[in-house]
């Protein structure tokens, strides 16, 4: 159900996708790390495979082994590896769906993946990049990846990465998050000196740990923080995690519900290969992209399609256009926006393709992200 519009050949957009952002230009060097099991030499072993395109004579990925590190062989430090011979076949057939989310065993987005495909086999990725080129590469089924949280506001990585690959939004998961402080067994809290976060974990707790007078200290992500707490054994700091990271990686809760706010809700984005067919037997969203010429009252013009047949709007972004994020005109130079919208209505109902019909009049740039569920439960 994708639509793709382009009304300029001056435009930097084209089918959905913009040259400023093609797949030449992505990292080479993103990877997707997973975990090998030795039941003899009870070993854990990291290894990063290249999800970089082949080179002219076909070669095929390469992997290479990082790093060794003595971790017994029961230990939940150990998920299943994806094997690079899985990139040019299918992963589901008979099995378990495989969800890439980002982050480690533990993290808040595993929870999610797990709330939106129950029984999955939850696969971590160390970057949002590599969870989109996994789904596109077959290495995994979907991808549950946040993109807004109701704290901390967008994730704007994961905004620009939905533009850049093209995966489809098949459905949204909103998930409570309730963060907790780790530390080792026998450490108490008045010993601890430091904590070990995410940012926007710190900042959703600033006023608790403030108290508590410990020094932050930001990593990649929360349950990293714990795993990190753990393997190294340290005795005086802590990490802000989830009850599932202190279980994972044999931490104790220190203290719960440690949030300013209990109030803490992310959204995450369910994104797949290919599009579903939307329905109306229940509440839909449809999220789209657009630019706009510059002018006065273009952008009231593009948010009347909607108002004029009653469709709500539930979220509006802007984000620079790559690259060219500057337009000159008479003289001045302005910033030049994509608007990402959401809006709950189905790409199956009439009234909603009159919208974009009428929006594509106008627009420079037009596609459907997805049009999805939505998600009316909360853990």
């Amino acid at each position: 159900m994708a639509v793709h519009t382009v009304r300029s050949p001056a435009t930097h957009l084209h089918t959905g996708t913009s040259r400023n952002i093609s797949p030449s230009h992505r990292n080479p060097n993103d990877a997707i790390r997973f975990s090998f099991r030795s039941p003899k030499l009870r070993r854990f072993i990291s290894v990063s495979s290249s999800l970089r395109e082949g080179s002219e004579h076909g070669k095929k990925n390469s992997v290479r082994a990082l790093e060794v590190k003595n971790i017994p062989e029961e230990s939940p430090l150990l998920p299943k590896p994806l094997s690079s011979n899985q990139l040019a076949e299918p992963v589901s057939n008979g099995s378990r769906v495989r969800v890439a989310y980002q982050g480690v065993r533990g993290a808040y987005s595993e929870s999610a993946a797990e709330k939106a495909y129950p029984n999955c086999e939850a696969v971590p990725c160390e970057e949002f990049d590599t969870a989109f080129e996994a789904v596109e590469r077959w290495l995994v089924d979907r991808a549950v990846l946040p993109i807004e949280n109701s704290l901390g506001g967008s994730i704007h990585r994961n905004y620009d990465l939905l533009l850049r690959h093209n995966l489809h939004i098949v459905g949204e998961v909103k998930l409570a998050v309730r963060h907790c402080l780790l530390a080792n067994h026998g450490v108490k809290l008045d010993g601890l000196r430091r904590v070990l976060s995410h940012p926007q974990a710190l900042a959703q707790c600033e006023n608790t740990l403030t108290r508590l007078g410990l020094v932050r200290e930001a990593v990649d992500d929360t349950a990293g923080a714990a795993k990190l707490i753990a393997l190294e054994g340290l005795s005086d700091a802590a990490a802000v995690a989830s009850a599932k990271a202190a279980e994972i990686y044999g931490l104790s809760i220190v203290a719960e519900d440690i949030q300013d706010d209990s109030d803490n809700v992310t959204r995450f984005l369910m994104l797949a290969r290919e599009p579903i067919i939307p329905g109306t037997n229940r509440l839909f969203k449809t999220s789209i992209v657009f630019s706009l010429e510059e002018g006065p009252g273009v952008l009231f013009k593009a948010l009347a399609v909607f108002a004029l047949r009653q469709i709500n709007l539930t979220k509006m972004e802007s984000r620079p256009l790559r690259k060219t994020p500057l337009r000159a005109s008479g003289g001045l130079k302005y910033f030049d926006y994509l608007f990402y919208v959401d809006f709950e209505a189905s790409m199956a109902d009439e009234v909603a393709q009159n919208a974009l019909r009428h929006l594509e009049e106008f627009a420079t740039f037009l596609r459907v992200l997805g049009s999805y569920p939505v998600d009316t439960t909360m853990l």
